[in-house]
């Protein structure tokens, strides 16, 4: 019995030997050299993972952008800083603009007229798809926070007003919120962007069924339209859009909007107060 167990051992040891044997020698026939700019770039990445980029996470990019399979710009966490230190590992030039996000609704609870209390899950995506919307405005706002939950940057946070409100210091344009919010009402800006902008994303051509369910919401009046004096401003879907290289920041779509639709980014959007209230 001893001499059957020790034979066994022996087999199985010189069996797993030449198993080593063989796995080293096809490591080393078949390895696939790693370029060194791939953790070259990796060093360079702020390492938020935040996804923004569209890899799984700075190591998924790293290898993409390390490989020249994707572009050098699209850490938006790291900004223009981190475009330029990946372009130059990479050998190429990149133009990036550092990017913020804009919420383009103003229905807060004192402005929009909701259906009723909603007692369901607590997240924007639950309300949207089991009530349509818990306010009258089909388009606004759900003031659920699913935005301020996946934000890595802590650039959101839940007013008492039931919106989110942006830190503009820490905003990095990561497109997170873009992304998560049901409704479709986040935007990503140039950050140095200059002019008007409407925060309403009510589709409604009704003008008397926008004024019902929000107060602040854009009623299709198109006075911003016939009073610029650049003539940059048109109606797409509904919403009046401004023409960026046109529009000189005179404020008088600002001025003239009868509803408050109309902001100028520069001082009514990022000029906003950058800590809000949290909610009790």
């Amino acid at each position: 019995m001893f001499i059957i167990i020790l034979s066994a051992f022996v087999f199985a040891a010189l069996l797993a030997f030449l198993i080593g044997v063989a796995l080293g020698w096809f490591e080393k026939k078949f390895k696939v050299e790693r370029d060194p700019k791939i953790d070259e770039v990796r060093a360079v990445l702020p390492g938020a993972n935040c996804g923004g980029c569209g890899f799984p996470g700075c190591d998924g990019y790293a290898e993409a952008a390390g490989t020249g399979r994707a572009p050098t710009n699209k850490c938006t966490a790291g900004g223009s800083t981190t475009a330029e230190a990946v372009s130059k590992i990479m050998g190429v030039s990149a133009v990036v603009e550092d990017l913020v996000t804009v919420l383009q609704c103003q229905g807060s609870r004192e402005h929009a007229v909701a259906k009723g209390e909603y007692i369901g899950i607590q997240t924007c995506r639950a309300a949207k798809l089991s009530t349509g919307s818990v306010k009258q405005c089909a388009w606004g706002c759900q003031g659920l926070g699913d935005c301020v939950q996946v934000c890595k940057f802590d650039a959101l946070a839940m007013g008492e007003d039931g919106l989110p409100h942006v830190d503009y210091d820490n905003c990095t344009g990561c497109g997170m919120c873009v992304a998560e919010c049901p409704q479709k009402l986040f935007a990503l800006i140039p950050r140095s962007r200059k002019g008007s902008v409407v925060l309403c994303s009510n589709r409604n051509v009704v003008k008397a069924n926008v004024k019902k369910t929000c107060a602040v919401g854009c009623i299709k009046c198109e006075i911003c339209v016939k009073n610029c004096p650049e003539k940059c401003i048109t109606m797409v879907n509904g919403i009046p859009v401004t023409d960026y290289s046109k529009c000189t920041s005179c404020g008088v779509c600002v001025a003239k909007c009868p509803t408050n639709s109309y902001k100028l980014i520069e001082t009514d959007v990022k000029g906003q107060k950058k800590k809000v209230p949290a909610m009790a």
